[in-house]
């Protein structure tokens, strides 16, 4: 699997320059209403998200404990510990709205369609990536806000859990909720128009993406940065993937994994939800105006996850049979 760099690739750079060129629409107050504008595309996104969400696919790798421990602990223990950690070093020179970024980061569940999809390049174990992708994904609902709660509170700034927690079930989990109830119903017709569902999720993130931008341009963040913030984020984000891929690699050895099921491990433990990490900042973050910011990390970090994990995946394809 090789990465390309596709529409939505381009499209996320384009969103980002349309903000910084007219962001007056995207922006709070501006004519697009993004305030009611991002309520109904997050809720569009978890519903498309409900109505692909197969429980029966996961069957097959239910069993399998140590594994889904691993990539479970990976994704909601060691990212924040580390991301934590790395802040601590790097507190000194780095924004503290940067810093939310990275722990966001570091907070969101794996992806679901990256890690299967290089699971099954890679010829690793599929049914334990569909299994733990998809239960990232409803764990993320609740501990996502509750490390951001934690590390939000250890900053000193004020995080309001309930009214966070309230969105969070009205515009994610019951839209979640409702694709599942729907999917006897509809699941033929998303089958059929699977290609055309994916178009409308992705154009729904760009322009979450765009009005995010937006209203950071318009209250003047980005006026106090420059290019060093895009240097620190890459840099950041390569040496935090680079860690973790080599943590998950060295417990998968540890608990003598096979290599098929710690294919899965590596690629699903080290992947980190732009398309669920968009939304949920809206709702985490609400109107603030460094909501650009915090989301450069996760922008920066999803093209790297694809563009590695491709390489990787090609590499273990080739391998010999054991």
């Amino acid at each position: 699997m090789k990465f390309k760099f596709d529409w939505f690739l381009k499209g996320m750079l384009a969103a980002v320059g349309l903000a910084f060129l007219w962001p007056a629409p995207g922006a709070h107050g501006g004519f697009l209403h993004p305030e009611l504008l991002n309520k109904a595309g997050i809720a569009l996104i978890f519903f498309l998200n409900g109505l692909g969400l197969s429980f029966l696919a996961l069957r097959d790798g239910a069993l399998r404990w140590q594994v889904h421990l691993l990539i479970q602990a990976s994704t909601f223990l060691i990212f924040p510990l580390l991301g934590w950690g790395l802040l601590k070093l790097a507190g000194g020179w780095m924004s503290v709205d940067l810093q939310d970024g990275f722990f966001y980061l570091c907070a969101l569940p794996s992806t679901v369609s990256s890690s299967v999809a290089l699971t099954v390049a890679a010829r690793g174990n599929v049914p334990v990536a569909v299994f733990n992708a998809t239960l990232s994904s409803l764990i993320g609902v609740v501990l996502t806000p509750l490390w951001m709660a934690w590390i939000l509170g250890r900053s000193g700034t004020d995080f309001a859990v309930a009214p966070v927690v309230m969105d969070l079930l009205l515009w994610l989990v019951l839209p979640l909720a409702l694709g599942q109830f729907t999917r006897p119903l509809l699941s033929p017709w998303a089958s059929r128009n699977k290609a055309r569902i994916q178009t409308a999720d992705r154009l729904t993130i760009l322009v979450l993406v765009y009005t995010s931008f937006s209203d950071s341009v318009q209250q003047g963040i980005w006026s106090h940065y420059g290019p060093v913030v895009l240097a620190e984020t890459i840099v950041g984000t390569g040496v935090l993937f680079s860690l973790v891929l080599l943590l998950t690699r060295t417990l998968s050895n540890l608990l003598g994994l096979s290599t098929e099921d710690r294919i899965a491990a590596i690629f699903c433990g080290s992947k980190k939800t732009l398309a669920s990490g968009v939304p949920m900042a809206h709702l985490i973050f609400g109107a603030n105006p460094a909501l650009g910011l915090i989301l450069m990390p996760i922008m920066i970090y999803h093209p790297l996850q694809l563009a590695v994990g491709g390489v990787i995946a090609q590499h273990w394809a080739h391998r010999k049979e054991e």
